[in-house]
C-alpha cells in the first residue's frame, strides 16, 4: 500500500473519547451564532423551510434533529434501532464489525449517528441536511449512520462536517451504511471543513437495486490533517452511480480518497469522476471500476493540477472478470497552460484574476440538483481557497 509518512495509521487511544452534554435546541433559528457560522460553511441552513429535515450532531450530543414533510424520517441512530426492530438488519450488514481496528473498536462504542428513512414512492422536494460537528479539542467522534430509500422514492441529503474555530486536533470516524431500493434516487453531497490537523477516517459502503441511482458529491477545499477513504458501491441490474470528487490539499494536508464500484449484474452503469490540486499537500487519487457481468459499464476520469510543490499520485483501476464488460478510464496530472492564461489577458484580465478563473473551471464539476444557495456557497468557497492555493 502506497504510504507517506503513515498518514494513514492513527493511534485512537490518543483521542478523547468523553465530551460534554450540548443540550438540545427545538428551533433551528437559535443555535448560537458561533455554531451557525461554521455549519453555514458547508451548506447547512437554519431556515428549515429550506429542508425536508435536519439532524446535527456536536461532538456526541445531538444537538436538533426534526423533520418538515412526511414520508421522510430522521432520528438518532440509537432511538431509531429502539422504535424499529427490523432496523438492525441493516447495521453491519455491507460493513463487516471485524473488518480492522476501527470497525472493532466501533462495535464497543455506543450508537452515535444518524437514520434517515424515506418511504416508498415519496419524492423529497427539498434536500435533507445532516452536520457532524467536533467542538471538543482532540475529542473521538464515532458515528454509525444507516439511509433506507426505499422503492422509487427519490431524496437529496446535504451532508456537511465541520470543527469549531478554535479547535486544533479531533479524530471523525463515521460508518455509513446506504440502501438504496429498487427504482429509488439518492442524491449524497458531502461538503466537509475539517481544520487543519483534524484525521478523517469514514467508512462507507452502498447497495444499489435494481434500476436504483445512487449520486455522490465530495467537496474538500479547505485544509485537513489526514483523510483516508475509499468507499465501495455495489450495483445491481440496471443500476447506476455517479461519483465525483473536489478536492484541494493545502500545505501539510494528506487525502488518501478513493471510490469502489462493483458492477454486479447487466445493465449496471458507473462513472467515477475526480478534479484534485495540489498546492503544498499530498492526494492519492484512487478509482477501481469492478465488473463483474456481461453487459455492464464504467468510467473513470482523474484530473489533477500542481499549482505548488506536494505530490498528486492517480491510481486508475479496472477489473475485468467476464467477457462483454464495457470500461475505460483516463487520468491526467499537470499544471496550467501558460497559453490559457495569455488568452484570457488577452481578453482584459490580469495575471492572478486569469489563473483564478481557469482553477475556477477546473473544479468545476457538474452537481445534480443542487440547491441554488448551496451552489452559490460552493462558488465563493472556491473563491476564497483560491488565495491559498496561489
Amino acid at each position: 500500500m502506497f504510504s507517506m509518512n503513515n498518514k494513514e495509521e492513527i493511534n485512537l487511544s490518543a483521542y478523547n473519547e468523553v465530551a460534554d452534554n450540548h443540550g438540545y435546541i427545538d428551533n433551528l433559528e437559535t443555535i448560537p451564532e458561533t455554531d451557525v457560522r461554521e455549519f453555514v460553511k458547508v451548506g447547512i441552513e437554519t431556515d428549515k423551510a429550506l429542508r425536508a429535515g435536519t439532524f446535527i450532531q456536536k461532538d456526541s450530543s445531538i444537538l436538533h434533529c426534526s423533520r418538515s414533510m412526511e414520508g421522510v424520517e430522521v432520528k438518532g441512530i440509537a432511538s431509531a434501532l429502539k422504535e424499529h426492530e427490523w432496523l438492525g438488519e441493516y447495521v453491519w450488514r455491507l460493513i463487516p464489525h471485524d473488518k480492522d481496528d476501527i470497525t472493532r473498536n466501533m462495535n464497543k462504542v455506543p450508537d452515535q449517528g444518524f437514520f434517515i428513512g424515506i418511504k416508498k414512492g415519496v419524492k423529497a422536494a427539498k434536500p435533507l441536511q445532516t452536520c457532524l460537528h467536533i467542538a471538543k479539542e482532540n475529542f473521538s467522534q464515532k458515528v454509525h449512520n444507516i439511509i433506507v430509500a426505499e422503492e422509487d422514492s427519490e431524496i437529496h441529503i446535504i451532508a456537511g462536517c465541520s470543527t469549531s474555530e478554535h479547535l486544533k486536533s479531533g479524530l471523525h470516524i463515521g460508518l455509513s451504511e446506504f440502501y438504496v431500493k429498487k427504482g429509488a434516487v439518492l442524491k449524497y453531497t458531502m461538503i466537509h471543513d475539517w481544520g487543519e490537523n483534524v484525521c478523517v477516517r469514514p467508512k462507507t459502503a452502498v447497495h444499489v437495486e435494481e434500476g436504483g441511482v445512487y449520486i455522490s458529491n465530495y467537496i474538500s477545499l479547505k485544509p485537513v490533517g489526514s483523510i483516508v477513504a475509499n468507499p465501495v458501491t455495489y450495483l445491481e441490474k440496471n443500476a447506476t452511480a455517479r461519483i465525483n470528487s473536489v478536492l484541494v490539499a493545502g500545505q501539510g494536508s494528506f487525502m488518501d480518497m478513493g471510490s469502489i464500484v462493483e458492477l454486479n449484474a447487466p445493465g449496471a452503469r458507473a462513472e467515477i469522476i475526480s478534479r484534485a490540486i495540489v498546492a503544498g499537500g499530498t492526494i492519492i487519487s484512487r478509482g477501481h471500476l469492478m465488473g463483474k457481468e456481461p453487459g455492464v459499464k464504467g468510467h473513470l476520469e482523474c484530473k489533477g493540477l500542481i499549482l505548488k510543490n506536494g505530490l498528486l499520485h492517480a491510481i486508475p483501476e479496472l477489473s475485468g472478470h467476464t467477457p462483454g464488460v464495457e470500461m475505460s478510464h483516463e487520468a491526467a496530472v499537470g499544471k496550467i497552460d501558460k497559453r490559457e492564461i495569455e488568452y484570457l489577458m488577452a481578453r482584459g484580465l490580469d495575471e492572478e484574476e486569469a489563473i483564478s478563473t481557469i482553477v475556477r473551471g477546473f473544479l468545476n464539476v457538474e452537481i445534480e440538483g443542487l440547491p441554488a444557495e448551496l451552489a452559490a456557497k460552493i462558488d465563493q468557497a472556491v473563491k476564497e481557497t483560491e488565495k491559498d492555493m496561489m
